[in-house]
C-alpha cells in the first residue's frame, strides 16, 4: 500500500512539473499618467524587484548594493511622454540612475556586468566622474555624456525627462537648457521597451515624488 501511494504521489509531481508557471499579469498601462509619492509601508504590486535590497523609508524609495538588480515599474510607458523624479544620494559616489523603455524584467548575474534593454539616465556614475545617457550598454559607443557637473552629497535634484520619438531631453533642476540630448535613428519602442526602471550599483541613493505624463 505504502509503495503504491509513493508512486501516485510521483506521478501527480511529474504532472505538475508539466503545467505552465502561472505569471502574475502586468497591472494595466500608465495610461495618461501615473504618480507615486513613496508615502506607504510596501512597495506593492505596481513594482518587481530583482533583489531584495530596495526600500521604503522616511516617505521615498531607498536602494544600495543593488548590483544592476533594478527596481522595474510593471506599468507599461506611453512611447512619447515626460517622466519626473526627485533623487539624491548620501554617497560621495553619486551614482544615480533610472533605466527608461527597457523590458521590466532584466538584471545582473550575480555581480557582474549588465546591458539595458533601454535607456540609461545616469548622473554622476563612475565614482562621480561622468553623467550620461546611453542607449543599451553604458559602457558602449552609443552614448551622450559630460563630465562637468559632480552630484552634490546630499542634494535633491528633480529630473525631467522628455521623449518625443527618437529625441530625448534630459533636464535637471532649473535648467533652462537639458543637461543631455540624445537622438537615436532607430528608437527603442514596442515589446521589450515599455518599462522603466531604478537602478544602482553600490551607492547610497534615493528617489521620490515619481510622474509619469503621456505625451501625444
Amino acid at each position: 500500500m505504502l509503495r503504491f501511494l509513493i508512486v501516485v504521489v510521483l506521478r501527480l509531481l511529474g504532472l505538475l512539473a508539466l503545467l505552465p508557471a502561472c505569471k502574475q499579469p502586468d497591472p494595466p498601462p500608465v495610461g495618461d499618467a501615473f504618480t507615486d509619492a513613496f508615502d506607504r509601508a510596501d512597495l506593492g504590486a505596481d513594482y518587481r524587484a530583482t533583489a531584495d535590497v530596495f526600500r521604503l523609508k522616511d516617505g521615498a524609495l531607498n536602494v544600495s548594493n543593488g548590483y544592476n538588480h533594478p527596481l522595474w515599474l510593471r506599468k507599461k510607458l506611453p512611447p512619447n511622454a515626460v517622466v519626473e523624479l526627485d533623487c539624491w544620494s548620501k554617497s560621495a559616489a553619486g551614482d544615480l540612475k533610472v533605466e527608461l523603455w527597457a523590458d521590466g524584467e532584466s538584471f545582473a548575474e550575480n555581480k557582474g556586468a549588465y546591458t539595458s534593454s533601454g535607456y540609461d539616465f545616469i548622473f554622476g556614475g563612475w565614482n562621480n566622474s561622468k553623467s550620461e545617457i546611453a542607449r543599451g550598454n553604458e559602457h558602449g559607443q552609443d552614448v551622450v555624456a559630460r563630465s562637468d557637473v559632480k552630484v552634490e552629497l546630499g542634494r535633491k535634484y528633480h529630473w525631467k525627462i522628455v521623449r518625443q520619438g527618437g529625441h530625448i531631453e534630459w533636464f535637471i533642476d532649473d535648467m533652462q537648457k537639458p543637461f543631455l540630448v540624445m537622438d537615436d535613428s532607430h528608437p527603442f519602442v514596442g515589446a521589450g521597451h515599455e518599462y522603466l526602471g531604478v537602478n544602482d550599483w553600490e551607492a547610497d541613493v534615493w528617489f521620490d515624488n515619481l510622474s509619469i505624463r503621456k505625451l501625444d
